[in-house]
C-alpha cells in the first residue's frame, strides 16, 4: 500500500512540474500563438470561406441559374426554354449549343409538382431531374424511367408522408427547389428541324399536383433566346450572397450539418438577416481567388488518367464521382466534395445514369500537352463512324469562365451541323482558331485570340464501341 501511495504522489508531482515547466521536443514550437484574438477570428473566417466555396459550389451554381430565370420574368414551377440553339448570350457553364433546351424550375414548398414528358416519336428528349444540390432524382425520356413512352414524374417535397396517386413516377427531392434539364434533340440545325424540336418540347407539361378531380394548371413557358442569362461562378462576395439565399429556403441535409456553425461564423444562418455577411465582404473577395486556384488545381488532377491512354481527353470530373452523385452519396465512408466542386465549377446538372443518354469528354490541352490558346489554330480529326445513335458535337468554351466564348458567331460543330464537310473516308476535321482557315469555314469553330479555351466533346446515344474504346478520339494538333 505504501508503494502504491508513493507512485500516486510521484505521478502528481510530475504532472504539476510539467505544467509549470513545459518540456518541448527538440525543434518543437510552443502551443501559444502571437496572433491576437481578432487576428485568430479573421483567419478562421478566411479559412472557412475557402471551405464554403468548395462545399457550396453545386448549390450556388443552381441558385444563380434560378436567379437568372427570375431576372427574365420567370417564376416557380415555370419553364425557361430557348427557341433556337442558344448563342453566347447564354453564360451558363458548358451548355450545349446543338440542342433545344427546356428547363423547368420546380418549387415544392406548396406541395408536389408534376412534370409530364411526351412520348418519343415526333421528337425525343434526353434529360434528368435534379434537386437543388444537383443530385439526380431520375432521368427522363428514352434513356429514363419512361423508356420513351412518356410519363408523369411526381416531384415530392422533403419529408413527404402523403399518399402518392396512381400513374406517376414518384421522386423524393431532398430540397424544396430544383430543376430538370431537358434537351429536345435536333435531327439537324435546319430551320425546319429546329421548329420541330421546339414544337415537340412544348408538349412538356409542368404544374403543381392538382387536388383530386381538379384540372391541371397550364404550363408557363419563358423564351430566353438571345437574352442575357448569366450563371457563371463569381469568386467573390456574390458567391456568399447566393449561398445565403439557398440556405434560407432549403432544409439541412444530415450529411451537411457540420457546415451549420462554419457558415454561421461567415454570416449565413437560417432565419437571420445577413448583416455579418455584408461585414465580411472584403474577406470573401480575398478568399475567392484562392478557392478558384485550388479548384483549378484539382481540375487538372481530375483529368488524369485520360479516358483513352495516350490522349488528353477525360471525363469532366473524377471517374468515380458520377456514381457517387447517382447514389446520393450512399457510401457512408465517402463524401467527395472536392470532386463535386470540380464538377460544378465546370458545368451544371448530373444524370442519374451517365452513358445511357449522353456522355462527355473534355480537354484543355493539345497533343503536345500544352494548354489550348485562342490565338493559335488547331485541327481535331474525328474518325469515321462515331458510335452514337443521335449525334456528336464539339464545343469551345472560355477556359476562365467555362461558359461560351463571348461574341463568337457560333460555338460548335457536330454531326447535325448543316453543311459540315466530311472527308472521303467519312471522317471529319474540325478547326479552332480566331479566324477561319481558307476554305474551312463550314468546319470551323471561332476562338478568342486573347484567351485560352477548352473543348467538350458530346456523344448523344453513345454505343458500345465507344465504351469498349474501339473508336478513339485523338488529341488536337497545333497547325500554326
Amino acid at each position: 500500500m505504501k508503494t502504491h501511495r508513493l507512485s500516486l504522489s510521484l505521478a502528481a508531482a510530475l504532472v504539476v512540474g510539467l505544467a509549470q515547466n513545459p518540456v518541448h521536443a527538440e525543434g518543437a514550437q510552443p502551443t501559444h500563438t502571437s496572433m491576437s484574438p481578432e487576428e485568430l477570428t479573421q483567419r478562421n473566417i478566411e479559412r472557412r470561406a475557402v471551405d464554403a466555396f468548395v462545399w457550396g459550389m453545386p448549390a450556388v451554381n443552381f441558385q444563380l441559374m434560378l436567379d437568372a430565370f427570375v431576372g427574365l420574368g420567370g417564376g416557380p414551377n415555370q419553364v425557361i426554354f430557348w427557341s433556337r440553339p442558344l448563342n453566347w448570350k447564354n453564360q451558363t457553364l458548358t451548355p450545349n449549343p446543338d440542342t433545344i433546351y427546356f428547363t423547368p424550375f420546380y418549387d415544392t414548398r406548396n406541395g408536389p409538382v408534376v412534370l409530364e414528358i411526351p412520348p418519343a416519336g415526333e421528337g425525343n428528349i434526353t434529360g434528368s431531374i435534379d434537386d437543388g444540390w444537383q443530385n439526380p432524382l431520375e432521368d427522363v425520356g428514352p434513356a429514363g424511367l419512361d423508356k420513351g413512352k412518356g410519363g408523369k414524374y411526381l416531384i415530392l417535397p422533403p419529408g413527404f408522408k402523403g399518399t402518392v396517386p396512381q400513374g406517376y413516377f414518384p421522386l423524393h427531392s431532398a430540397t424544396y427547389q430544383g430543376y430538370a434539364i431537358l434537351r429536345s434533340n435536333l435531327k439537324s440545325g435546319s430551320d425546319a428541324d429546329i421548329a420541330s424540336a421546339v414544337a415537340y418540347g412544348k408538349r412538356i407539361k409542368f404544374y403543381p399536383l392538382p387536388s383530386s378531380g381538379a384540372v391541371p394548371g397550364d404550363t408557363h413557358f419563358v423564351d430566353a433566346y438571345d437574352k442575357p442569362y448569366d450563371s457563371t461562378i463569381p469568386y467573390d462576395s456574390r458567391f456568399f450572397d447566393a449561398l445565403n439565399r439557398f440556405v434560407q429556403v432549403e432544409p439541412w441535409i444530415e450529411r451537411d450539418k457540420a457546415m451549420i456553425d462554419p457558415l454561421k461564423s461567415l454570416g449565413i444562418e437560417k432565419g437571420k438577416a445577413g448583416d455579418a455577411l455584408a461585414a465580411n465582404k472584403a474577406t470573401f473577395d480575398k478568399a475567392g481567388p484562392e478557392a478558384k486556384a485550388l479548384i483549378e488545381l484539382w481540375t487538372e488532377h481530375a483529368f488524369v488518367p485520360p479516358f483513352n491512354e495516350g490522349t488528353h481527353w477525360a471525363l469532366p470530373v473524377p471517374a468515380t464521382f458520377p456514381g457517387d452523385m447517382a447514389s446520393n452519396f450512399a457510401d457512408p465512408n465517402r463524401y467527395p466534395i472536392d470532386a463535386r466542386a470540380v464538377g460544378y465549377a465546370l458545368a451544371y446538372f448530373s444524370a442519374k445514369h451517365l452513358g445511357a443518354g449522353q456522355f462527355y469528354l473534355v480537354t484543355i490541352k493539345d497533343n503536345a500537352g500544352n494548354l489550348l490558346s485562342g490565338a493559335s489554330t488547331y485541327r481535331l480529326h474525328v474518325p469515321a463512324n462515331p458510335p452514337v445513335k443521335l449525334y456528336w458535337s464539339v464545343t469551345a468554351y472560355d477556359h476562365d469562365t467555362h461558359a461560351l466564348i463571348k461574341d463568337v458567331r457560333w460555338a460548335s460543330r457536330g454531326s447535325n451541323t448543316p453543311g459540315l464537310v466530311k472527308n472521303a473516308d467519312g471522317s471529319v476535321d474540325i478547326y479552332f482558331s480566331p479566324s477561319a482557315p481558307a476554305g474551312k469555314e463550314s468546319n470551323w469553330v471561332p476562338t478568342d485570340a486573347h484567351g485560352k479555351f477548352e473543348l467538350l466533346f458530346r456523344l448523344y446515344g453513345p454505343e458500345k464501341p465507344f465504351f469498349d474504346k474501339v473508336w478513339k478520339l485523338p488529341d488536337l494538333e497545333l497547325q500554326r
